[in-house]
């Protein structure tokens, strides 16, 4: 990655693409995506303790974009698709969760945000360590107001070779709807006032 972005050793991007056409035995009229933009990076402090982890902070920070392209390109390229994001990481063996957390809190939601046009909401997050194959469900919401029940939903990331013990996998997540047939009640996106991220 160049441009200014600090240099982010990638070893493979994914893109994947979920269409949902049918659920409880009905077919849905407009197939719902959930598309996952993935990247596996080096991590530059795998094995090895570090108190300044700027230079992650700042790789998360060009991840946002680099990610956030990906995924909305697989969506369309439609912002006004957009509905839900989420985002993710997988730290192998040799690093540490505070180094996922490095890349996904401080920097990356700005560039992300700017990516699909807004996002009031916080972007939820998860994180853990695992080997190659490794499982992640990442979180779901509704990008303009996190309570937006019939958006709570999560798509599962997996790489059968990633990330390897001095690597971390990245994931970024964004849908183009919420649950099929949603009927638990609560706030629905017509009724969203997006003051506050929440409503």
């Amino acid at each position: 990655m160049s441009g200014g972005n600090p240099e982010v050793e990638i070893r493979k991007t994914v893109t994947v693409v979920e269409e949902l056409l049918e659920e409880g035995g009905r077919h849905l009229v407009t197939p719902i995506r959930k598309v996952a933009g993935i990247a596996v990076i080096r991590n530059p402090f795998a094995g090895r303790y570090e108190d300044d982890l700027s230079e992650l902070i700042d790789v998360g920070e060009a991840l946002g974009e680099h990610l956030g392209r990906l995924a909305l390109a697989a969506l369309g390229g439609d912002l006004a698709s957009v509905h839900s994001y989420g985002k993710g990481a997988i730290v192998g063996e040799d690093g540490e969760l505070e180094h996922a957390a490095a890349i996904l809190h401080p920097k990356l939601g700005a560039p992300l945000r700017e990516v699909v046009g807004g996002g009031k909401a916080i972007i939820p997050s998860t994180k853990k360590t695992g080997g190659p194959g490794t499982g992640l469900d990442v979180p779901l919401h509704y990008k303009d107001a996190a309570f937006v029940r019939t958006h709570y939903d999560a798509m599962e990331v997996r790489l059968s070779d990633a990330p390897r013990a001095g690597e971390i996998l990245v994931a970024i997540v964004l849908t183009d709807g919420g649950r099929p047939w949603p009927r638990i009640g609560g706030l629905r996106v017509d009724k969203v006032k997006g003051e506050d991220g929440l409503r």
